[in-house]
């Protein structure tokens, strides 16, 4: 072969990973938060019930069979990722006897730089394999020197922060942003931990029974084709304006979201009455096996979505984006002290199979939420072979009856939003601007005067 034809993936560059000691035997009960995605894809066969990312590199795409191998060495650290699951009433993660790369690695190949959409939104929308919970599709063709790789899975064996982990594991370099995990168990505060764990409860509860005011049907008809669009700031803007304000950056992207929602409304004429996301929060213990299974719970929070006139020049109220952050800051703030991210944690440790499955269905109701927002700290930075990761873009699971799915991925010195939805959804292309210009405008509104 040709030098210049030579695969990104050549042998000096790739070693096999052997598989960790640490990493427990793939024979295990699936959790409860996986047997309820389980039921939820028995009662719907025909909605995907599937998630993802995307990594975009700069340098020459491997050949499809270089990137087979790179996965199957990867896989030797992650043992799991070849398992499938079994049994009925209770059932088990059990290693695959029939297992194949090939099964799992595919390719789409785009004739030039006007075919790329359609090559990548081909990966977006492929079908996995018979008997596959997870793929990944080389995307390639558009230009000689840039490519994708998509990873999906059914969200029954993974939820994000476990796909995220499995990102660092393949393609991931340096330390990824920590996450908050409750402090060691301690018995003296066992009784304060069991009413916390049970007020938490009911009060999601109530909240997933009444559901508050009219929820509007979807507002246009599903083709049930999927479509991404991505947008862009530093990562540090987003920090900066939430250290401004005594919140976080996540508190900063779902006040932006509020204000970009408000415009898409006016500007697509799809009415906004009320708009509540359902936030998946990560409760894994620290010791705690991180690259499979769902430990999340999902959390309702209201968005502060009112449609607000814009002056001539496009821009609007400073004063109302910060109102959105401090409305936004005021019902997170709970959620960010220890004694309910312990809460959180021993709810997804202990609740049994049924209510589990029941108070997640509820909260993927559009009767009760309308839109899935999820952030999710990736890695300092990340390559496969000898070509760099310069991009990454979230697929959050789009819910049946939502808006759409939103995903904020921090990589290196980005954070990168990105929105999944439906090709009929009017206007959708328009919400990664409106979400960037909204985090300028409360960048501008929370500067010192």
């Amino acid at each position: 072969m040709p030098d210049s034809e030579q695969s990104a993936l050549s042998a000096p560059s790739v070693r096999p990973v052997r598989p960790d000691p640490s990493v427990p035997p793939p024979r295990r009960p699936a959790h409860s938060v996986d047997r309820a995605f389980l039921k939820l894809e028995r009662r719907r066969p025909d909605v995907r019930w599937d998630a993802g990312g995307v990594a975009y590199l700069s340098g020459p795409p491997p050949a499809l069979a270089d990137l087979r191998a790179y996965v199957g060495f990867r896989l030797g650290g992650l043992p799991l990722l070849t398992s499938r699951v079994e049994g009925g009433r209770r059932p088990r993660w059990q290693p695959d006897a029939d297992f194949t790369v090939d099964r799992h690695v595919h390719e789409v190949v785009a004739d030039g730089p006007a075919a790329w959409d359609s090559a990548l939104h081909t990966a977006l929308n492929a079908p996995f394999a018979p008997g596959a919970y997870w793929g990944v599709w080389l995307i390639h063709g558009h230009e000689p020197d840039a490519y994708a790789v998509c990873y999906r899975f059914h969200h029954a064996c993974q939820d994000g922060a476990a796909a995220a982990m499995t990102f660092r594991a393949m393609l991931g370099e340096g330390e990824p942003s920590a996450r908050p995990v409750p402090g060691r168990n301690r018995r003296f505060g066992m009784p304060r931990r069991v009413g916390a764990a049970l007020g938490l409860a009911a009060k999601f509860v109530v909240g997933a029974i009444a559901v508050r005011g009219h929820r509007p049907k979807t507002p246009f008809t599903p083709s049930g084709e999927r479509r991404l669009w991505r947008g862009r700031v530093p990562a540090d803007t987003l920090r900066r304006i939430g250290t401004a304000r005594g919140g976080s950056a996540h508190d900063v992207h779902l006040a932006a979201l509020a204000g970009a929602l408000s415009v898409w409304s006016a500007r697509s004429g799809v009415p906004l009455p009320r708009v509540t996301a359902v936030l998946p929060v990560d409760a894994r213990r620290a010791d705690e096996e991180q690259t499979w299974g769902n430990r999340c719970f999902a959390l309702p929070i209201e968005l502060p979505v009112q449609t607000v006139s814009e002056h001539p020049d496009g821009s609007r109220d400073g004063e109302e984006s910060l109102r959105r952050l401090d409305h936004v800051m005021a019902t997170t703030r709970k959620l960010r002290g220890e004694a309910w991210r312990q809460a959180i944690q021993d709810l997804v440790r202990f609740m049994p199979g049924r209510p589990t499955e029941w108070y997640l269905r509820r909260m993927l109701s559009p009767r009760v939420t309308n839109v899935m927002a999820t952030s999710m700290p990736l890695a300092d930075k990340g390559s496969l072979g000898e070509t760099q990761v310069t991009g990454t873009a979230l697929l959050p699971l789009l819910v049946p009856g939502h808006l759409f799915a939103v995903g904020l991925s921090f990589f290196g010195d980005w954070a990168e939003v990105s929105f999944v939805a439906d090709r009929a959804l009017p206007l959708g292309e328009l919400l990664p601007g409106l979400w960037e210009r909204a985090v300028g405008e409360l960048e501008e509104s929370s500067a010192p005067v």
